[in-house]
């Protein structure tokens, strides 16, 4: 697995400005979570959906192809950070 902290850079009120994902080993979305900048966070994985998060039905770019757009900001995290942000905002 993989772990990409996305920062979206934006003036889209409904939209979010950070993208938190987990990766299969062909770069598609196991899970994800959305952070919104009214401090709402939406998940994502198998069928579930919270806040209209949904996985994406494409294979997820290289960081450094994602890096070329400047209204994006990847950077790679841990296993270990990944779970500990899922854990604080995934509430089942």
């Amino acid at each position: 697995m993989k772990y990409i902290d996305v920062a979206w850079r934006h003036d889209f009120a409904d939209e979010p400005v950070r993208l938190v994902s987990e990766l299969d080993e062909l770069r598609f979305e196991t899970r994800k979570l959305e952070f919104f900048r009214d401090g709402r966070v939406g998940f994502a994985y198998a069928d579930i959906e919270m806040l209209d998060t949904r996985l994406g039905y494409l294979q997820c770019p290289p960081v450094d192809e994602i890096n070329a757009d400047p209204q994006f900001h990847v950077v790679e995290l841990s296993a270990q950070e990944y779970e500990r942000l899922w854990a604080r905002y995934v509430v089942l």
